[in-house]
């Protein structure tokens, strides 16, 4: 035999030797680590609503918000938008869970003579009455939401022995400023009348 043919089958034996089949997936251990990985994601989504309602119970001594009246009188204003939250008043990543006013939802928005209508759907409707309101600033930021400067309508009220800030966004934000305007009119025309 010459080389060539020796090298040529050399070569087919040592590419048949190369040739195996795939490494078999070790379908266990993958479910154990899908099924290990399931646990912990419930574990901190659990912990997470825990916190919430320890916060919650933290918070019970927040008397019932107020309910809307049965005829609030005509509107000032109305502005459709988003809630953000309620916080402690000047301290904004204290948020307030008590009573629904920690979840975020739509939003209509009246003001009349006699208050603020907060209407939200899938949450619990409330009302600021006028002699509560304290004042209103256009901010950036409130507890779960930042945004640029001027994007959120921040109402300050008293609710019990509490000043709680709540945060408001409307679907066309140049509303903003007329609204903290007309509010902080209304806050100072009521106080100057008392």
């Amino acid at each position: 035999m010459t080389s060539a043919p020796l090298l040529a089958a050399s070569l087919a034996t040592g590419l048949a030797d190369e040739k195996k089949s795939a490494a078999v997936t070790d379908w266990g251990a993958r479910v154990g680590w899908l099924v290990g990985l399931a646990l912990f994601i419930a574990l901190v989504y659990w912990l997470m609503r825990e916190g919430w309602k320890w916060r919650g119970t933290l918070q019970s001594d927040l008397p019932e918000l107020p309910g809307v009246p049965e005829d609030p009188g005509p509107a000032r204003l109305s502005m459709s938008g988003r809630y953000h939250g309620s916080t402690t008043a000047g301290q904004w990543l204290d948020r307030i869970v008590a009573h629904g006013l920690g979840t975020r939802s739509r939003v209509e928005l009246t003001l009349t003579d006699a208050g603020l209508v907060v209407e939200r759907p899938g949450a619990t409707d409330f009302f600021v009455p006028v002699a509560a309101l304290r004042g209103a600033r256009l901010d950036k930021g409130i507890a779960g939401k930042v945004l640029t400067e001027g994007g959120l309508l921040i109402v300050t009220w008293a609710h019990g022995d509490k000043l709680i800030d709540s945060g408001f966004r409307s679907d066309r934000a140049a509303e903003h400023t007329e609204w903290a305007d007309t509010l902080n009119h209304l806050i100072n025309d009521t106080e100057g009348a008392r």
